[in-house]
């Protein structure tokens, strides 16, 4: 068998990669025609950090796991083709700022039309609204010349730094198909690719449409666990509860469960944002404006947390930040991962900037240029001189030194065991420390000294 992925990103390269592993009888290619991505999926440096990625690609890679920018010579080649290509959301037409654009996914099913030579399976790995499938079935059977296409929605249940974790030992494969014997023959034929390795109770088959909305559900539920804890911090502050033990009390609940209670400064990455926007844009379609105002109120609470953060620093720093140096520490949207998509990081350096601070900015693992990027800052002025707003440093404690405050932004573990004596001592007076991930021990900085505040610590 042969199986290539049409996507080298996060969710292709990973993917693909454990496939190879565990199937080492199938040949698997990655096809992207984005050079400079493929050139770094076959070096010893990966486009992407994700911990265990590197053993289990150096394992396969040249023995039946491949990396390729011919795409058109991928989809001759395979008998299952993986769309994994990017769905982000609109920013035009209608739609705009919640409907996912679809037009790599539009792209990619014309061009395999126009390249496969025999029937195929299509498997949808990218994240999609609802009904998708059918629009990429209505391209293929109009431009396939024939050939006969079954269309399989699987989409991704991937946490970002334990990725390789999570497709090791999945909690479910999730397969959607039609319920003709065509459709039940290439979910059988996907399942069976899987049950290499995945006990066969944990491969679950459902309709297309119901695989489809799964993914949507699953994000938007997990963001508003987040959002309904960050919205009782608030309240924690105003009272002097705690957050922590508060989310411990009701996390003993078995109906309740104690995952994502962990209150922060709000939740980031590709798929929570852009997925519950997506959900709230067919909820409006589908006419069902209460249910579209639900969901909305989750990401709308996240943003307010963001802003809420930045606003109690500016408060605690006497209500200026102006030419003051306040530390960043952690710029991904969580540890273990170099991606900063809808980081909380960027909102809170652009309030802070907004309010005429100078950052200095560490992160283990997100380049330079992408902070940059990410701020829509140039890293130089027009005389050629470093920006004067901000200055990325190579660790913790250049970050901290000279600045009227410190900012923990990505829970990163090595930040737990900085040498905060040695921090405050050079650092300006008085000393403040703004824990956005609540992973510090705020009493033992207070003894040492700091001004130190957390997410929902009264």
């Amino acid at each position: 068998m042969n199986i290539c992925c049409i996507g080298a990103g996060y969710v292709g390269g990973p993917t693909m990669a454990m496939i190879a592993r565990k199937c080492p009888a199938i040949r698997v290619t990655v096809a992207d025609m984005n050079v400079a991505r493929i050139a770094a999926w076959n070096s010893e440096t990966l486009p992407i950090f994700e911990p265990g990625l590197d053993a289990v690609v150096r394992e396969s890679r040249g023995r039946n796991l491949f990396f390729s920018t011919d795409v058109a010579g991928g989809i001759k080649q395979a008998d299952i083709l993986f769309v994994s290509v990017n769905t982000p959301t609109k920013t035009y037409g209608h739609g705009a700022g919640r409907a996912s654009d679809l037009k790599y996914i539009e792209g990619v099913a014309r061009m395999i039309a126009e390249h496969a030579d025999g029937p195929k399976i299509i498997v949808e790995k990218s994240t999609i609204p609802v009904k998708t499938a059918e629009s990429i079935s209505t391209i293929l059977a109009a431009n396939s010349r024939g050939h006969k296409f079954q269309v399989l929605s699987n989409p991704e249940f991937l946490a970002e730094g334990t990725a390789m974790v999570d497709l090791e030992s999945p909690d479910r494969v999730l397969i959607g198909g039609e319920r003709t014997p065509a459709g039940e023959a290439a979910m059988k034929t996907l399942s069976d690719v899987y049950a290499h390795w995945v006990p066969r109770e944990r491969i679950l088959t459902t309709n297309l449409w119901s695989s489809e909305l799964s993914k949507l559900v699953a994000n938007a539920f997990l963001a508003q666990r987040i959002s309904s804890i960050n919205s009782i911090s608030a309240l924690c502050e105003a009272t002097g509860a705690d957050v922590d033990e508060v989310a411990n009390a009701i996390g003993k609940d078995s109906r309740i469960g104690a995952k994502f209670l962990r209150s922060s400064v709000g939740f980031g990455g590709s798929c929570f944002q852009k997925d519950i926007l997506n959900l709230v844009y067919l909820c409006e379609s589908f006419g069902l404006p209460q249910v579209a105002a639900y969901w909305e109120s989750v990401v709308k609470t996240n943003d307010w947390q963001k802003h809420r953060f930045t606003q109690r620093i500016v408060r605690e720093l006497f209500n200026t930040v102006a030419d003051k140096r306040i530390a960043i520490l952690g710029f991904a949207f969580k540890k273990d991962t170099n991606d900063t998509r809808e980081s909380p990081a960027i909102t809170v350096c652009q309030d802070l900037l907004a309010e005429q601070a100078k950052l200095t900015i560490y992160d283990p693992k997100v380049p330079a240029e992408e902070i940059y990027r990410d701020l829509g800052l140039p890293s130089r002025t027009a005389d050629g001189k470093p920006n004067p707003a901000v200055t990325i440093c190579h660790d913790a404690y250049s970050a901290t030194e000279g600045a009227h405050a410190a900012v923990v932004l990505t829970e990163w573990d090595e930040f737990k065991s900085i040498d905060f004596e040695r921090v405050f001592a050079r650092m300006m007076k008085p000393a403040s420390i703004f824990d956005g991930r609540n992973i510090l021990d705020l009493g033992k900085l207070r003894a040492l000294g700091f001004k130190a505040s957390g997410i929902g610590k009264g």
